[in-house]
């Protein structure tokens, strides 16, 4: 087997299958650690602190799960820059001096995730659907995993008729009105998509000018990436009973997506009936819960720090060490906010560990 170069070619054909087995997953996380351990010296450094090596490593779950705060601290790849590769990087909103930069030398493992994906936890059925996109377009942010994700949602998914209703200038309210009003009159099914700071901006908006609106059956609502200080904060209960009151979707059909730069493949819930609600990954990510400052898994039934094994992230690392906390819950976990105290401290130690051990 060739440790040398990346298993791009399995990894597209197992992300195209329908669902494995844990060996499978092992299988290929294991090839894909290999590959990662023998091409990223930096990488290689912080798993032999952690003692994990080839030999050592078994399963999926024994992969250390590298910190996010890593990404902005050093260029975490596998292969050598080129001009072709697309750069995504962080917002910046937690260190504006320091953004994360996830290097993708192609993008067709990361477009065949999002769309395989995206098909079966929103479309649900559905081939093609008149979008709305709150949110600015690739064009204006070239860095955007989600401005790449939601052009993604367009162009695959969107009926004629899909745009874009924001910029960096600001969100064009009178064209969004007159989408929402041509749904209604027309009967037909009508998705809004975009970042949740969008979402508050145009609920605001509505209740200054009176407005509301009763999209037609099957219409749907995706939001993600939190408010990031571009809105004011709504807690989530309040924020879905806004929209199900002024757009007309059912709380159920209003579906939140966590992803993150530096992961090639999105969570989602199946609606927001219920919150905090339940989030899950397609059979190519795993996800665990870990104490920070060692790496290892909690115990049973614990809240711990969210770490994900993706095998999407091909060039840079495959296992990643989140900020968020989270909690077990039958078929995937509740997200429950940034990491605080004890946590917190753990996670920048980890980074701290990563950072020593890269050192030449």
């Amino acid at each position: 087997m060739n440790y040398a170069e990346p298993p791009v070619a399995d990894i597209l054909e197992f992300i195209a299958q329908d669902g494995c087995t844990d060996e499978q997953f092992d299988r290929l996380a294991l090839r894909l650690f290999a590959y990662q351990y023998g091409a990223n010296a930096a990488y290689r450094g912080f798993c032999q602190r952690r003692g994990a090596t080839l030999r050592t490593v078994k399963t999926w779950s024994d992969i250390p799960p590298v910190p996010i705060d890593a990404f902005k601290a050093m260029e975490l790849r596998c292969e050598a820059p080129s001009p072709a590769e697309r750069v995504f990087m962080t917002s910046g909103t937690t260190r504006a001096d320091t953004r994360g930069r996830h290097f993708h030398p192609r993008l067709d493992v990361y477009d065949l995730s999002m769309t395989r994906n995206f098909a079966r936890r929103f479309m649900q059925g559905a081939e093609r659907l008149p979008m709305g996109i709150l949110f600015p377009d690739e064009i204006a942010m070239p860095n955007s995993s989600l401005a790449h994700y939601l052009a993604l949602a367009k162009s695959g998914f969107g009926a004629a008729g899909s745009r874009y209703f924001m910029s960096p200038q600001g969100i064009d309210l009178d064209g969004l009105w007159q989408a929402l009003e041509q749904a209604e009159r027309q009967g037909e099914p009508y998705a809004l998509l975009g970042a949740s700071y969008g979402f508050v901006h145009v609920i605001d908006a509505m209740r200054r000018q009176g407005r509301s609106f009763r999209l037609p059956p099957g219409s749907r609502i995706l939001d993600t990436g939190g408010y990031k200080g571009q809105s004011r904060e709504l807690p989530l209960d309040d924020f879905y009973s806004s929209l199900s009151e002024l757009l007309g979707v059912p709380r159920a059909l209003c579906i939140n997506m966590y992803g993150m730069t530096e992961l090639s493949t999105q969570f989602y819930d199946d609606g927001n009936a219920v919150v905090p609600s339940v989030k899950s990954g397609p059979h190519w990510i795993r996800s665990r819960l870990v104490d920070p400052a060692t790496g290892r898994t909690v115990p049973a039934g614990e809240r711990g720090i969210l770490a994900h094994c993706d095998l999407g992230n091909f060039n840079s690392v495959s296992t990643i060490l989140t900020e968020d906390v989270g909690q077990p819950a039958e078929g995937g976990f509740l997200l429950l906010g940034r990491a605080g105290g004890a946590q917190a401290k753990g996670c920048s130690l980890a980074v701290e560990e990563f950072i020593r051990s890269a050192a030449p």
